[in-house]
C-alpha cells in the first residue's frame, strides 16, 4: 500500500478541501469526500471504490488500521493532526477519513424488484431534504431514487451526513435529460403493464391512500418551493395528495416529511396483500 505523507496544505491537501467544498471540482475529478464509521463502513460494504484514505497515523483505533489494511486503495495519505482537524466537519475530529469515487448515473443499470417502487425528487433545493429523502428511501424500501433538473449536489457532505449509511446503500440516479426519464418510464410500462407513475401535489386530489399503490409505481415529489413541475404533472397516470385535518392551520407538510408519508402508505399497502 502507497502512503503519502503531509505535513502542509500542499497541493494534494488543497484538492481534499476543494473535493470537500466545490461542486464543480468534485465532478471534475470524480469523486467526493466522506467521513463517519457509518458511512464508510456502508461505502466498503456496498462496493463502492475507495481512491484513497486520509488519517493521522498516530490516533488510529483497530477499527481504523483494520480498514486501512483490508480495503485495497490507489493511496492513502498520513496527515498532521492540524490538517486532519482542519479538514473534518465533525467538532471531534475525525480519525479516518476516505476520498471515494463517484458511481455514474443509468437508471437501466439499478436491479429492480419484483413489483418496483421508485421515487423521483425534481429539483431539490435543499441539502437535508435530500440527505432524509435518500434515507427514508432505503428505510421504506424503494428500490432507488431519481434526482432531476438542477439542485443541489448529491455528493455533498451534508447529503451524505444527513442520509448517513443509506447514501451508499440506495441507488441514486441524477437525470439532467427529461426525454431519458420518459424513456426509462417507457420501457418500466412495457416491462410492467401495470405500471403507474403518480405524482404528488399540496392541491385537493386523489387521497394517497385511495389510490392503488401495490402495483409497479414510480412516484414523483416536487421541489420544496415551485413543487412538481408541469410536464411531469401532465404526464402522471395520477395526482394525489396527503389530506389535512379541516381546521389545520398548516396547508402543507415539509417535502421529505410527506415523502416519508407517501412511501409508508406504499409499504403499508404492500404489507396488508401479504398477509
Amino acid at each position: 500500500m502507497k502512503e503519502i505523507k503531509i505535513y502542509s496544505k500542499n497541493a494534494s491537501y488543497q484538492k481534499f478541501q476543494v473535493l470537500k467544498t466545490n461542486r464543480n471540482k468534485r465532478y471534475k475529478y470524480h469523486a467526493f469526500l466522506v467521513e463517519g464509521v457509518r458511512s464508510l463502513n456502508e461505502a466498503v460494504k456496498n462496493n463502492w471504490k475507495i481512491r484513497s484514505f486520509l488519517y493521522d497515523k498516530n490516533c488510529l483505533s483497530d477499527w481504523a488500521k483494520n480498514m486501512i489494511r483490508q480495503v485495497d486503495t490507489d493511496v492513502n495519505y498520513c496527515l498532521t493532526p492540524d490538517l486532519m482537524a482542519e479538514l473534518s466537519g465533525k467538532e471531534d475530529t475525525s480519525e479516518l477519513m476516505a476520498i471515494i469515487e463517484m458511481r455514474e448515473d443509468r437508471l437501466d443499470g439499478v436491479p429492480l424488484s419484483e413489483t418496483p417502487f421508485l421515487v423521483l425528487f425534481d429539483r431539490p433545493s435543499n441539502k437535508g431534504n435530500l440527505g432524509t429523502m435518500i434515507r427514508s428511501c432505503d428505510a421504506l424500501g424503494a428500490d432507488m431514487l431519481i434526482m432531476t433538473g438542477h439542485g443541489v449536489d448529491l455528493y455533498d457532505p451534508d447529503v451524505v451526513v444527513s442520509a448517513m449509511g443509506s447514501f451508499f446503500k440506495l441507488p441514486v440516479v441524477r437525470i439532467s435529460d427529461n426525454t431519458a426519464l420518459y424513456d426509462y418510464i417507457a420501457r418500466l410500462k412495457s416491462r410492467y403493464p401495470a405500471f403507474q407513475t403518480i405524482g404528488t401535489t399540496a392541491h385537493q386530489e386523489c387521497p394517497i391512500y385511495n389510490a392503488d399503490l401495490t402495483v409497479p409505481l414510480l412516484l414523483m415529489i416536487g421541489n420544496e418551493t415551485m413543487g412538481l413541475n408541469k410536464a411531469f404533472k401532465e404526464s402522471c397516470d395520477m395526482l394525489c395528495t396527503i389530506p389535512m385535518a379541516e381546521n389545520s392551520y398548516a396547508s402543507s407538510f415539509n417535502v421529505s416529511c410527506a415523502a416519508s408519508i407517501l412511501m409508508y402508505e406504499v409499504t403499508r399497502q404492500r404489507a396488508e396483500i401479504d398477509l
